[in-house]
């Protein structure tokens, strides 16, 4: 600002009287899972006539094609912007900062000497060994053999006495030590958080853009002018905690949010709305174009360019797939915005901020998933139902916890209301799993070319190791034609309480009870049949 004053200075008397310059802040936010929404206020008061309204505190990097006015109490004429108007300002050193940096350094000399500490404890240690190993040396002397038993035996006392004290000592200073190194790790956690509040209290040395408005008056009045414009460098991404009681199957999930924006300012007690919409990606429906078909001699054909027209429609095929499955929440109707309750502050370039948001209760079915073909050991699933007004977002920031203790952090997919979903919790290790082919053949004839048939044994097996009753799910598959020359048939002892689970096709599912120290067995055999002179793949 104090570089538009001097070049206002410089304009002649008339124009000084119609420009005004203003100051904004950062009033709302709506941050969506990449970019923002951002609206600035800045409270004008102005005489009667025409004038420039001077607003000349955007950040550099604003994207002003976007930028668009609206106020009140004066009629708006046209808006004019410049993205290189003030230079950068010099970076402020307030209390706030120099309170953070001394606490920073407070931490760190006192890590210091926590440590130097920890190192003189080590070191009493070491004379204590230092003392046992002259102590044995001088029982192993040479002039052992010429004392008498009253030398020898006060000898002996003196070197039990001696080592027994020096082995206290050691003891005692390798307790101390540790004590020292645990408080050692809570100092270590306090340096992290000073660092990061430190950090958080980023200058603002960016260079600022222009807005000029031109506003007319009849009489003398005051109002407010508002910019809304979108920014790319923001976002948020949700995150989870699911506390999962297994006794009772209740299910906790502490939602969170972890909010980012590197604007080049600090947004300060803004109202901070997230949005799952998603603005920066496909908007609209894609293009059909007409299909038109032409028959063609089989000598015209090129078998080069539909090989890569062929390469080109795999290829497509999984970006097309992974574009939906982002664009789902939009696709299926679903957006959904929180309204932080209370004003937030978001440093520029800081780490991310976490900000919390309401918990989600639940009631969950506890039970053991078994997956033989890919796995050695079970895993313990909740299977719940998420409340039709909830929505768990898709996420890599998931941590789940059982009984209060940590057990990992996974991928969480899109859970719409009123949908049933899976939430594994860790391994089970007393339940071991194992799945052995019994018999394979392959042809009637000895030759892979010229084979008609193959067929598989699997013995599948789960082991009950732990001293309680499981309820398993176990899922296996069999193989699937989606030819007609191909034909596949299959058998299974016990036969499955589920096929096509989850609407894979070909992947089956039993459900059981298994008892502490018992063994359930599944026998799956599969046969596939096709024509002579073909080869299965």
């Amino acid at each position: 600002m104090r570089a538009l004053t001097l070049c206002l200075a410089c304009l002649p008397l008339a124009a000084l009287a119609d420009d005004i310059p203003l100051s904004s802040r950062v009033s709302a936010v709506t941050l969506y899972p990449q970019g923002a929404s951002v609206i600035r206020e800045a409270p004008f008061s102005v005489p009667a006539g025409a004038h420039e309204l001077i607003l000349a505190d955007l950040p550099k990097g604003t994207p002003l094609a976007t930028v668009r006015v609206t106020l009140d109490g004066a009629r708006m004429g046209g808006v004019s912007t410049r993205n290189d108007y003030v230079p950068p300002r010099p970076e402020t050193d307030d209390a706030a900062r120099n309170a953070a940096r001394a606490e920073v350094e407070r931490l760190q000399d006192a890590l210091r000497t926590a440590r130097a500490g920890i190192a003189d404890i080590r070191l009493e240690a070491e004379a204590a060994h230092a003392r046992i190993a002259f102590l044995e040396g001088i029982g192993r002397g040479e002039g052992m053999a010429t004392l008498g038993p009253d030398a020898l035996r006060d000898l002996a006392a003196m070197i039990g006495s001696e080592t027994l004290s020096a082995r206290r000592e050691s003891a005692e200073a390798t307790r101390r030590a540790e004590a020292a190194e645990r408080g050692l790790q809570d100092l270590t956690q306090e340096l992290d958080r000073a660092e990061q509040a430190l950090k958080a209290l980023v200058p603002e040395t960016e260079a600022r853009a222009m807005l000029a408005v031109s506003v007319a008056t009849e009489t003398a009045t005051e109002g407010t002018l508002r910019v809304t414009y979108t920014i790319p460098d923001a976002g948020w991404q949700p995150l989870y905690d699911l506390h999962l009681a297994r006794d009772t199957g209740a299910l906790r999930i502490e939602r969170g949010a972890f909010v980012h924006q590197n604007t080049g300012e600090n947004w300060a007690d803004v109202a901070l709305t997230l949005s799952t919409r998603r603005p920066s990606e496909q908007g609209a429906p894609g293009q059909i174009w007409p299909w038109i078909p032409r028959l063609v001699d089989p000598d015209e054909i090129d078998p080069m360019p539909r090989m890569k027209a062929e390469v080109v429609a795999m290829s497509a095929a999984p970006m097309a797939e992974a574009a939906a499955d982002m664009a789902r929440p939009e696709l299926d109707g679903l957006s959904v915005r929180y309204s932080y309750p209370a004003p937030v502050n978001v440093a520029t370039d800081a780490d991310r901020v976490r900000l919390m948001l309401p918990s989600i209760e639940a009631l969950a079915r506890i039970e053991a998933r078994a997956v033989p073909l890919l796995d050695e050991t079970a895993f313990l699933a909740a299977r719940v139902t998420i409340p039709a007004e909830e929505v768990l977002l898709p996420t890599p920031e998931a941590r789940f916890y059982l009984d209060g203790r940590y057990t990992g952090q996974r991928w969480l997919p899109l859970v719409t209301g009123g949908d049933a979903v899976a939430l594994s919790f860790g391994p089970i290790d007393g339940l071991r799993l194992s799945r052995v082919i019994r018999a394979r053949t392959e042809g009637d004839r000895g030759l892979i070319t010229r084979a008609t048939e193959a067929r598989e044994e699997v013995e599948i097996a789960v082991e009950n190791l732990t001293g309680e009753t499981w309820p398993l799910h176990l899922i296996d598959r069999v193989p699937v034609s989606e030819q007609s020359d191909l034909r596949i048939t299959w058998e299974a002892a016990p036969r499955p309480d589920e096929s096509d689970v989850e609407n894979r096709r070909g992947v089956l599912g039993w459900n059981f009870d298994l008892p502490p120290g018992e063994r359930h067995t599944i026998t799956l055999t599969t046969r596939m049949n096709w024509p002579e002179g073909k080869v299965l793949r």
